[in-house]
């Protein structure tokens, strides 16, 4: 099927922005595997995309995976040039990204596995994860398997060995509890998207192997909640040079998280920091 979009949506910028670690180029478009679902969708004119499932597929999930009913141009517009021209670059670098939609459950698991790893070897672990049970879902373009992403249940149920064998270093122990911790009920993360925001972080902190930066990607990428700020070395550097009187978090209220996007992507692509 074909739809047309008209507000910022760049495919690139968003499998390059640092959020989703299922999302990859492939041939002349990208892939996209979330939870039991998967997608190809390439782009085929200036406001076209051509994806590969069925309408009401698109409708009862992709549109609103991709955060379509949110005018991202609009937001850009809260930025002013004059009284804050790094964000206002920034901006337009990464005119295009998106905050998507995605499950609170594969965030929570996919960012424990990131600490104090790169985006590549994320990816890697998760897709060994995803190996590991072997749920399939498709084959791809080139007759690669596509696995779903594990549930509490699945990931529970593993191994040591098999847990071991995706790489997930000292962070096994942390998705191993996450996993049990889900799976037994004691965890609700459905029930947390009901809570106040001081509420899902105090809860997320409570998780074994979960801190402040894990637990705020989580708060933006997993419930979208797009007034969440995580800070990395790359968000820290950028605070610290580029805003050593502090960042207007009031001004860009409830939308901190998308500049957060813009400020991370322009900052670790431009080489300007």
């Amino acid at each position: 099927m074909k739809i047309e979009i008209f507000d910022d949506f760049d495919l690139k910028k968003i499998a390059d922005s640092g959020q989703c670690f299922r999302f990859n180029e492939h041939g002349d478009g990208y892939e996209v595997t979330a939870s039991s679902k998967h997608l190809f969708i390439r782009k085929c004119g200036e406001y076209e995309y051509e994806l590969d499932c069925e309408p009401d597929e698109y409708e009862s999930f992709w549109k609103d995976y991709f955060d379509l009913g949110l005018d991202y141009r609009k937001i850009r517009e809260m930025i002013d040039k004059d009284t804050d021209r790094y964000l206002y670059d920034a901006a337009e670098y990464g005119k295009g990204i998106r905050i998507l939609k995605q499950d609170p459950w594969e965030m929570l698991i996919s960012f424990i596995i990131s600490q104090r790893k790169n985006i590549p070897a994320i990816k890697a672990s998760i897709e060994k994860l995803c190996a590991a049970v072997s749920r399939e879902i498709t084959t791809d373009g080139d007759g690669k398997k596509i696995y779903a992403f594990p549930t509490p249940e699945e990931l529970a149920g593993l191994s040591d060995e098999k847990l071991a064998s995706c790489s997930l270093g000292y962070r096994d122990k942390y998705v191993r509890q996450a996993a049990l911790d889900v799976a037994s009920g004691a965890v609700a993360l459905d029930e947390w998207g009901n809570a106040s925001d001081e509420e899902l972080m105090t809860g997320l902190l409570g998780l074994f192997g979960v801190g402040v930066k894990v637990a705020n990607c989580e708060i933006l990428f997993g419930y979208h909640r797009l007034d969440a700020f995580p800070k990395d070395v790359w968000i820290n550097r950028v605070l610290e040079l580029k805003y050593p009187n502090g960042f207007s978090f009031d001004k860009y209220a409830p939308y901190n998280g998308i500049m957060q996007q813009y400020l991370f992507y322009y900052s670790r692509n431009s080489g300007l920091i």
